[in-house]
């Protein structure tokens, strides 16, 4: 059936799988995208949304890059939203609402007309690997099929169980058997893995619910998109969402289960995310609090389901049953499926290079939840990285690797090979420290040149973003050169509250004021004339505001992250022996052997890894 050997094998479809493929394809590897379910691909395992604090930002990046995500995203939306408007914009983030069914539906499309891109449906059951290097896969069938280079996509399938109060069966995903064969493998290759544990709440029939003892949740009244690319639109019509709350009531019904919990009895023993956690979890941790949130998120335009977000459970499906209907609107709610938690394997991310290739096996690359992550977006972004990595690799180029100030891809990169995790990784923006730098509204200035360079985004979408650039360039530079007199500008300023002005003064010096907008701004005539004259996007007059407005703090971070840089360019020789470096500290040295920085910068990253330590390091490579 195989009779030639592939470039690039991706195995498993979700989100990081579907990314891998569609990039290894692009760059012109022959690839084969391998899972145990075709009408399963990127299929939204849990909540029916793309985006949100910080993971918004990542979907941008992945655009700009010449990824799928944003694309599809913007073609199955059913609900935009900008967060944290209310905040600077480091902070806003985007979130879309997906139809459930059309995101698969969607990314199966665009998969198929992806060129070099071959599909299989099979389990992966083993790997072929000799002399340290990988060489192709087995499958269940027996079917060997060989390959320059494998990424490996498992999501929550490797080992997978599931739990539902006392009762657990194999499954990665409700409906789908377990992934088997892999895990064994790969630890008799020498590698080391764990258990991590998620979970899902109810769905639920939206006819039995009642809308009207609930808050009503609409869009943004002026929605944007996700990706940059001309091929989709802003959304024209949208649907609510509705949230409501849960009480003490729900609370006690729900602590009649627990000990028939498998969080509690128990059953499992792995961590779950922090940042998500079960509604048992929550009435258990902060049991000061009367009620919590729930979000009740609509499946898609044609269909009834409903996503009950913020009710995630393992609990007995009669315990989540009597105590969903306690919730004000769901009185009458009828189930479609219960809420379940599931465990699974993964490899802890510490055992891969900043490419996601593995440090054990040579064109093995890791990308998703294997590496112990959660979401969507970051397992997209992995898979990205991940295929382009191995397409690179198979080609004898130069790897592609992101810098913490280049994206929050590279942060959420540099994170998991640098510190590990021992939870579910989830991003946040507090995790990036040149978030001022990393805005989901530059996105494409910082990633389509390298996406091009690579040869992954197309030349449209580089003149596309260089057209924006350049437009926003030059109206940043006609703040600069235009002088405003003070009987024009001090109505407005008047009338925001704003210091009056009693000479000239640039343009650019009004519009840095607090409290000065755009809108504002374009009450002056030459301002008005400009943007008519050179017919200026939104996206331009967006991004002209935020560089005036925030160029002290973007400098700032630009310096800041231009001496990191420094430390990032004194590399460390690949077997360097940390041991002849006497004054080093014991946990330094087990530290440093244990994750094999490729940098200074990467080693001072490390937990346990001084300032003192990378002083001794620093005159070591000095010399």
């Amino acid at each position: 059936m195989f009779d030639k050997e592939y470039d690039v094998i991706v195995v498993g479809a979700g989100h990081a799988g579907s990314e891998a493929a569609a990039a290894a394809a692009n760059m012109g590897c022959s690839t084969l995208l391998i899972t145990m379910n075709l009408q399963n691909i990127a299929q939204m395992s849990c909540n029916p949304a793309m985006g949100g604090i910080a993971k918004g930002q990542i979907v941008r990046e992945i655009d700009a890059l010449g990824g799928y995500s944003g694309i599809v995203t913007d073609k199955s939306a059913i609900q935009f939203k900008m967060l944290n408007k209310s905040k600077g914009p480091a902070m806003w983030s985007p979130r879309a609402q997906s139809d459930r069914m059309r995101f698969a539906e969607q990314w199966r499309i665009m998969l198929e007309q992806t060129p070099n891109l071959d599909f299989y449906q099979e389990m992966v059951s083993g790997l072929l690997v000799e002399n340290g290097e990988i060489r192709g896969v087995h499958t269940s069938l027996g079917i060997t099929v060989y390959a320059k280079s494998v990424v490996l996509t498992n999501g929550t399938f490797l080992n997978g169980l599931i739990h539902i109060g006392e009762k657990q069966f194999g499954g990665g995903r409700a409906g789908e058997r377990a992934a088997t064969g892999i895990t064994e493998e790969l630890v008799a290759l020498g590698f080391e893995s764990g258990r991590m544990k998620t979970g899902t709440p109810p769905r639920v029939d939206g006819r039995s619910l009642d809308y009207s003892k609930m808050n009503e949740e609409p869009g943004d009244e002026q929605p944007e998109k996700f990706s940059y690319a001309d091929v989709t639109n802003p959304l024209t019509e949208q649907r609510s969402c509705h949230m409501t709350y849960t009480s003490e009531r729900v609370h006690d019904l729900l602590r009649e289960g627990f000990d028939r919990s498998p969080m509690f009895n128990g059953r499992i023993k792995s961590i779950g995310p922090r940042y998500c956690p079960s509604i048992e979890d929550k009435i258990n941790r902060f049991a000061d609090k009367d009620r919590h949130q729930i979000f009740v998120e609509p499946e898609g335009w044609d269909t009834v389901e409903v996503y009950v977000n913020g009710f995630s459970t393992s609990l007995p499906e009669d315990v989540q049953f009597k105590a969903l209907r306690s919730v004000a609107g769901f009185e009458n709610v009828k189930f479609f499926r219960p809420g379940y938690a599931i465990e699974y394997d993964y490899f802890p991310p510490t055992q891969l290079m900043h490419t996601l290739e593995t440090k054990l096996v040579k064109g093995l690359y890791f990308a998703g939840q294997i590496n112990g992550t959660t979401g969507y977006e970051e397992a997209a972004s992995q898979g990205l990285m991940a295929g382009v990595n191995a397409a690179l690799k198979v080609k004898g180029e130069s790897p592609f690797v992101l810098k913490r100030n280049e994206a929050y891809i590279g942060v959420l990169i540099d994170d998991l090979i640098t510190k590990g995790t021992e939870e579910p990784y989830r991003m946040f923006t507090s995790r990036a420290e040149y978030r001022t730098l990393l805005r989901q509204d530059n996105a494409d200035f910082r990633l389509t040149p390298i996406a091009h360079e690579i040869g992954l985004a197309s030349e449209e979408r580089l003149r596309k973003m260089e057209k924006k650039k350049k437009d926003a360039d030059a109206f940043i530079n006609f703040f600069r050169e235009t002088s405003i007199k003070p009987e024009i500008a001090n109505p407005m300023l008047s009338s925001k509250n704003s210091s009056l002005m009693k000479q000239s003064d640039k343009m650019f010096k009004i519009f840095s004021r607090p409290g000065i907008t755009m809108q504002d701004m374009m009450s002056f005539e030459p301002v008005a004339d400009f943007v008519l004259n050179k017919e200026l996007e939104q996206e331009v007059l967006q991004q002209t505001e935020i560089q005036i407005k925030y160029a002290g703090y973007i400098e700032k971070e630009k310096n800041n992250a231009d001496k990191l840089n420094k430390l990032e360019d004194i590399r460390i020789p690949e077997k360097f022996d940390y041991s002849k470096l006497k004054s080093l500290s014991f946990e330094a040295k087990e530290k440093l052997e244990e994750i094999r920085p490729t940098s200074l910068a990467q080693a001072s990253r490390i937990s346990g890894v001084s300032p003192s330590d990378i002083s001794v390091m620093l005159v070591y490579m000095g010399r």
